[in-house]
């Protein structure tokens, strides 16, 4: 019973790892190529959402996702634009009436002090409306492009079923190989599946995971090539025959 139960845990644990592993590179392959803000346009379309109000302050630029600039992908730039509201919020409701009349896509309504924002999708952008303070912050960003969730999805069930497989056949092999490649896999690819993790319980998909993986690689690829040649050693170790000596015997 308990060596059943560890061979369900090896699966189930693989199964995690290179799902998180299939869907860091399906978000990347799913985004690639994906079109930067144009302030230009941003600009406008922010004058659509907000008419009447000048912004006081306005910045451009690219999104660092775990200490990475995620160049020409999803989720890579932004425009944003900053007005000074009240303390009813009246930015919020403007935003939402205007984005209803001009046909923006979702209107999810984004909760945080000291006012509620929103969030809509229209023509490629994502605009966000936050509330900081007395001050009302419009935020644009490239919208997941078509298919972006189905490809995310498709490649973190492969590697889900691929970690699972790899895994399952370990540990039908005899000791101490599956806690040997259990024990590298695990150590190896844990501290990108922790922030990967991280990342979607705060954003969800609306932000690439794959950045985390190029941010870790010069720690990561070191790390697996001394564990890897440790193991080995180690497992050739316990392969070498053992030495029996015993009495040694005279003649009379």
């Amino acid at each position: 019973m308990r060596t059943r139960l560890r061979q369900v845990a090896m699966v189930l644990l693989g199964a995690a790892l290179f799902g998180t592993v299939g869907l860091s590179l399906g978000s990347w392959y799913a985004g690639r190529g994906t079109p930067p803000v144009a302030f230009d346009q941003a600009r406008s379309t922010a004058a659509e959402l907000l008419p009447g109000r000048e912004p006081v302050a306005s910045a451009e630029g690219r999104n660092f996702i775990y200490g990475v600039v995620a160049s020409n992908d999803f989720g890579s730039s932004y425009a944003e634009f900053h007005y000074r509201d009240t303390a009813d919020c009246t930015h919020s409701e403007s935003v939402r009436r205007s984005a209803a009349a001009l046909g923006w896509q979702g209107g999810h309504r984004v909760t945080g002090p000291p006012c509620d924002g929103w969030r809509g999708e229209r023509d490629g952008l994502t605009a966000t409306l936050t509330q900081v303070d007395r001050r009302a912050i419009l935020r644009f960003a490239p919208a997941a492009p078509d298919g972006y969730l189905t490809v995310t999805l498709a490649a973190t069930a492969l590697g889900a079923a691929a970690g699972a497989a790899l895994f399952w056949l370990t540990g039908r092999q005899r000791p101490p190989v599956p806690r040997l490649v259990g024990t590298l896999v695990t150590v190896v690819l844990l501290p990108g599946v922790v922030p990967v993790w991280q990342g979607l319980m705060a954003n969800g998909l609306m932000e690439p995971t794959w950045p985390v993986w190029p941010a870790l690689a010069p720690v990561l690829v070191p790390l697996a090539l001394v564990l890897l040649l440790a193991g080995v050693i180690f497992y050739a170790g316990r392969r070498e025959p053992s030495r029996v000596s015993g009495p040694s015997t005279s003649e009379l």
